[in-house]
C-alpha cells in the first residue's frame, strides 16, 4: 500500500511538471504511511493541490481517498480555470465554474 501511495503522489506531481519556459515558484509534498499531500505552482499561472488519505484502513475494503484541484491560464483569453475534484470508491468526480452539469 506504501508503493500505491508514494506512485500515485509522483504520478501527480509529474502531471503538473511546468512546460519549459515556465519555474516552479512552490513545490511541497509530504508522504506518510496513511496518506499524502503535495502542492505545485509555477509562474505560469498553474498550480496543483491533492491530498489522499487512506480510509478503513486494515479492512478488506481499504482504499485511498483522493481530494485536490488544479488551476491553469488560458493563453489565449488570459482567463483563469479551476478544477476542484474527489476520487474515491465513487471513481473520479470533478467540478468547476466551466464545466456542465450532468
Amino acid at each position: 500500500m506504501k508503493f500505491l501511495i508514494v506512485f500515485v503522489a509522483l504520478f501527480a506531481i509529474a502531471l503538473a511538471a511546468p512546460r519549459p519556459d515556465a519555474e516552479i515558484v512552490k513545490s511541497e509534498s509530504d508522504v506518510g504511511p496513511e496518506g499524502y499531500t503535495f502542492a505545485v505552482e509555477t509562474t505560469d499561472g498553474k498550480s496543483h493541490n491533492e491530498d489522499g488519505k487512506l480510509k478503513d484502513v486494515g479492512t478488506e475494503h481499504e482504499a485511498i481517498v483522493v481530494h485536490g484541484s488544479y488551476t491553469w491560464v488560458d493563453e489565449k483569453t488570459g482567463e483563469k480555470f479551476t478544477v476542484t475534484y474527489v476520487a474515491d470508491e465513487n471513481g473520479f468526480q470533478p467540478s468547476g465554474a466551466h464545466l456542465p452539469v450532468a
